[in-house]
């Protein structure tokens, strides 16, 4: 690190978790964001922040006025906008050493086993059950770590399933089927800052997960904000689960 880079990164450094070592950890690591909206919003302004090295984003859409209530990556003159081309403007604003990789497509099938590959850690933003399995199956079979959140009208959720771990479950784990009516943001609501603290949580568990700290991997953190509370429930690996389950090879079950 140059003296730039000490000063910009200085009150990361002075915690005894992260130190110089640490942070040069940061700074040669390589995230992918699948998910440009109220998730991956915060998400990225604070791993750019933080001086992830190289941040790759994911997202199809274009801006739209009805995202600005939550999706504070972006602003009245992005509308219209890719979002992937929109974000990786915002980043080389906040922080211009960070390299930025986009696809503003959907990555699918081998592309994104070939996206999750190449990354020391996924995080996934998205707002749909498919994308959501696809992902994570993805993510077993790189044997890569998949920070997951999801938020909904005044609630949301957060976990981490780490493959590297023989023990952890996975996100089928959770959700054993594709739900074909789902809510979603859009015909039920969500509250702003909702998204901006489960999207804050899964970018500081990506950071724990390069630094090699403990995470929310087993456990899935539950917030309402409605009564400000958060609650835990303890997942299990399940042995049936068709992803991650016990007999199943990573690199057959695609």
């Amino acid at each position: 690190m140059d003296d730039s880079q000490l000063l910009r990164y200085s009150r990361q450094i002075l915690l005894q978790d992260i130190d110089i070592v640490g942070q040069e950890k940061l700074l040669n690591s390589r995230v992918l964001i699948i998910g440009m909206g109220g998730l991956g919003s915060p998400v990225v302004l604070y791993l750019a922040a933080t001086g992830v090295g190289q941040l790759s984003l994911c997202d199809f859409d274009t801006v739209e006025i009805s995202n600005l209530q939550r999706q504070i990556l972006y602003d009245m003159n992005d509308l219209g906008e890719s979002k992937v081309a929109a974000a990786a403007q915002r980043v080389h604003h906040i922080n211009p050493n960070v390299k930025v990789t986009q696809y503003p497509h959907k990555l699918e099938h081998d592309a994104l086993i070939k996206a999750v590959k190449s990354h020391d850690v996924v995080i996934d933003c998205s707002d749909n059950f498919s994308s959501r399995f696809a992902i994570n199956k993805a993510c077993f079979q790189a044997k890569k770590p998949l920070v997951s959140g999801a938020v909904i009208r005044m609630e949301g959720q957060v976990s981490v399933y780490d493959s590297r771990d023989p023990t952890s479950p996975c996100y089928q784990c959770l959700y054993k089927d594709i739900i074909e009516l789902e809510d979603t943001c859009s015909t039920n609501g969500v509250l702003a800052p909702v998204a901006g603290i489960i999207g804050s949580i899964q970018a500081t568990e990506a950071m724990k997960c390069l630094l090699g700290l403990p995470t929310l991997m087993g456990r899935l953190l539950i917030h309402d904000a409605k009564t400000m509370q958060f609650r835990e429930i303890r997942l299990k690996r399940d042995g049936q689960c068709p992803c991650c389950g016990e007999g199943i090879d990573p690199v057959e079950n695609r």
